[in-house]
């Protein structure tokens, strides 16, 4: 007889009782019990996250409302607005449909209402927006191509007159800071505002809503464009804010920009297509040559392009003979990508009507733009009307179609013929139809992107045929350029012709800096009777005596100061003034603005080493 202890007696019954798959089943009981709790604890830590995120917005909203608040109902008489309150001190406050938990409300007279309906930040009719022109990527699109909350924004607005200087710097901190969730480039000048811009559909209404209502209302009547649902990769990763003197760089800077008040009608998309079939009609190109070759109007009116590699040669293109017999008894309409280039292109057109005697007999019909540019005219043709080809834009977009034949592109309800068919320009390489400015080549003689097509880039790459000097734009090509320094000759040739035909009509201002003639300067002291100056920070590329010496007055002798090898002017001067008291007057003008750059001066008395002044350097 076999004896056992307790224990052994316990733990067989135990075993015998439970059995093997009854301790596994209690197991995954205790294992699913602590997969509970763990999913219990991240719901309620994730309700105690998003409770503290409600409350940190509410608080955020509150404070809104009461900013809000506190404009509209208190503003400043300086600006023209009114200020309201209640019988007893107690201001108005409105209700809010912001998801708050408590609304606030009061009763307010019809008066109060009125009064408050006009203040600029007032949210009672703050979402309502005209001039704001949205339409979506995905209206035409199909569902192969990646869409996001991705909307993108083009506007300008020309301000006259042009903000103060003394406020300048604070408007361009205001902007950049209205724009900081956004990506992008501003062009901001004291003329005004040019940008491209990208963000969610929420945070550009934001901004345009925010700017409707800037500084003194400059923005009131400005047209917003949007483009939503754009793919994602179409987005700007950052903001860039780039200070000019210039909007559109047409050299019209300053005293020699035509008033903006002269610009041409602006006709909506509609009227415009009609003025594109009437008789004794020209319509000029305000691009540059390498966007118009990749797409342009293909109208019943005659259509010119200036073939410019750049908008400062439109001047000089105007002024020609060849085109002012284009331009004679005929109605000139004008348009560019999105609207801006038009406004300073049809002021100085019409701007010479009246002023230039040449261009006054031309008997000219009149001048029209497309209000909103191309881009418009797409919203509103979207089989593209009279255009032909692709739209140039300085965005992610890089080129595109009008939206229904741009789809057609990228689908397969077109043969690719067909597809071949519709590219207007060539490949620079080997001639092969060709629309994509792709891989950052630009021409080696004038800079201009370069149409190179894949096959060609990818043998450049790879060595087995190299992209030289002779793969040169077609402008190039046409006009027999082969080197830089020949286009800077031809060009600077141009614009002493075009200059001195100003100059005899009496048109050309020279005062090409922003020094008002009547302004006076405190003299600096000079108790050494210093002649000697120093110049620095010249437009190495326009300064000549004349500007010079227009500036600052008194000037004797003038040495500049280039590098002796190449003679590549470095943008400064030493110059001998008539006078001590000339002298002292010049210093005391540091930092006057000179074709749109602060020209530093100081005194720099001769160190008798050499003879000063060179004899050879008198001024006439």
């Amino acid at each position: 007889m076999t004896i056992m202890d307790s224990s052994s007696v316990a733990v067989t019954s135990s075993e015998e009782l439970t059995g093997p798959d009854e301790l596994l089943k209690k197991k995954g009981k205790r294992k699913k019990a602590k997969k509970e709790k763990k999913k219990k604890r991240k719901r309620s830590k994730r309700k105690k996250d998003e409770s503290s995120s409600q409350k940190s917005d509410s608080m955020d909203k509150e404070r809104e409302i009461k900013r809000r608040r506190k404009n509209s109902i208190s503003t400043s008489e300086e600006e023209g607005r009114t200020s309201c309150s209640y019988d007893g001190g107690k201001e108005f406050e409105q209700q809010e449909e912001t998801g708050l938990n408590q609304k606030r409300t009061a009763k307010i007279t019809s008066d109060d209402e009125n009064m408050i309906s006009k203040a600029p930040d007032s949210r009672l009719n703050y979402y309502s927006d005209e001039k704001m022109i949205e339409s979506s990527n995905l209206e035409f699109s199909n569902s192969e191509i990646d869409h996001s909350d991705t909307t993108l924004l083009l506007f300008y607005q020309y301000v006259e007159p042009p903000w103060e200087e003394k406020n300048y710097k604070l408007i361009l901190q205001q902007i950049e800071g209205l724009g900081s969730r956004l990506g992008g480039r501003m062009r901001v000048a004291r003329e005004g505002l040019n940008c491209t811009l990208t963000g969610t559909h929420k945070e550009i209404s934001d901004f345009c809503k925010n700017l409707r209502h800037f500084h003194k209302g400059e923005f009131q009547e400005t047209e917003f464009k949007l483009t939503k649902d754009l793919p994602s990769n179409q987005r700007f990763p950052s903001l860039k804010i780039m200070p000019v003197t210039e909007l559109v760089n047409y050299g019209l800077e300053n005293e020699k920009a035509p008033p903006i008040n002269y610009s041409g009608v602006h006709l909506d998309p509609k009227d415009y297509h009609k003025k594109l079939a009437e008789d004794n009609t020209v319509v000029i190109d305000v691009r540059n040559h390498y966007e118009a070759l990749i797409g342009h109007f293909d109208a019943p009116a005659e259509i010119l392009d200036p073939k410019m590699r750049k908008s400062t040669e439109f001047p000089v293109w105007l002024d020609k003979e060849t085109t002012k017999e284009k331009l004679r008894e005929k109605q000139v309409l004008m348009y560019c990508t999105g609207g801006i280039r038009c406004e300073r292109a049809s002021a100085l057109l019409k701007y010479k009507m009246d002023n230039d005697p040449e261009i006054k007999h031309l008997n000219i019909k009149g001048v029209y733009q497309l209000q909103g540019g191309v881009d418009k005219y797409f919203k509103e043709f979207p089989d593209g009307g009279f255009w032909s080809g692709k739209n140039y834009t300085f965005d992610k977009r890089f080129a595109h179609a009008p939206p229904k034949i741009d789809v057609k592109l990228h689908s397969r309800d077109m043969t690719e013929d067909e597809k071949v068919a519709a590219i207007k320009a060539h490949c620079e390489a080997c001639g092969k139809k060709w629309d994509k400015f792709r891989g950052k080549r630009r021409c080696p003689t004038c800079g201009v992107p370069s149409l190179i097509c894949k096959d060609c880039m990818e043998n450049h790459k790879s060595g087995i045929r190299k992209l030289g000097k002779a793969i040169r734009c077609d402008l190039c090509v046409e006009q027999k350029i082969t080197s830089k320094s020949q286009l800077r000759e031809r060009e600077k040739n141009e614009k002493t012709q075009y200059e001195q035909s100003l100059a005899r009509k009496g048109l050309l201002k020279l005062n090409n800096f922003d020094q008002s003639p009547a302004k006076t300067f405190e003299e600096t002291p000079n108790p050494d009777g210093v002649t000697k100056l120093f110049l620095k920070n010249m437009c190495r590329k326009n300064m000549d005596e004349t500007l010079l010496r227009k500036a600052i007055e008194g000037i004797t002798h003038i040495v500049w100061r280039s590098d002796r090898k190449t003679g590549q002017f470095f943008g400064q001067a030493w110059v001998e003034m008539a006078t001590p008291n000339d002298a002292a007057r010049a210093v005391g003008m540091n930092g006057i603005s000179v074709l749109g750059r602060p020209l530093y001066i100081s005194y720099q008395p001769p160190d008798g080493k050499d003879r000063w002044p060179p004899p050879n350097s008198r001024v006439s």
